[in-house]
């Protein structure tokens, strides 16, 4: 009796702080094809230095920057208008869709 009591005890924990909702990486991508793609690319992998890569970078990242950006903590001329329109869920579901693509490396010299 002891060891299930355990069980449900950890599996209540686990589920305190599973995400409400998890991203939506299709919707992730259709709202990086409308405002993100001319800049950072739609796959993430900028052909300017002047912009970014952000294809593999860490989801949790993305998504603070973005929220950075929205409340003025993060300065960027560029970026903070691009990121007041969005959502949480916004956010989130670009946040996904950028850290879902592979990364391409490139040598800078």
């Amino acid at each position: 009796m002891r060891a299930s009591s355990v069980f449900v005890a950890v599996a209540l924990a686990c589920a305190a702080v599973a995400p409400a909702s998890a991203a939506d990486i299709a919707a992730g991508k259709a709202k990086v094809q409308q405002i993100c793609a001319a800049c950072h690319g739609l796959e993430g992998n900028s052909t300017t230095p002047d912009y970014p890569r952000l294809a593999g970078q860490h989801p949790d990242y993305l998504a603070k920057a973005l929220r950075d950006y929205q409340s003025g903590k993060r300065k960027n001329a560029i970026m903070a208008p691009m990121a007041a329109g969005l959502t949480a869920a916004d956010i989130d579901n670009v946040a996904a869709y950028y850290a879902a693509q592979p990364p391409v490396l490139v040598d800078k010299y």
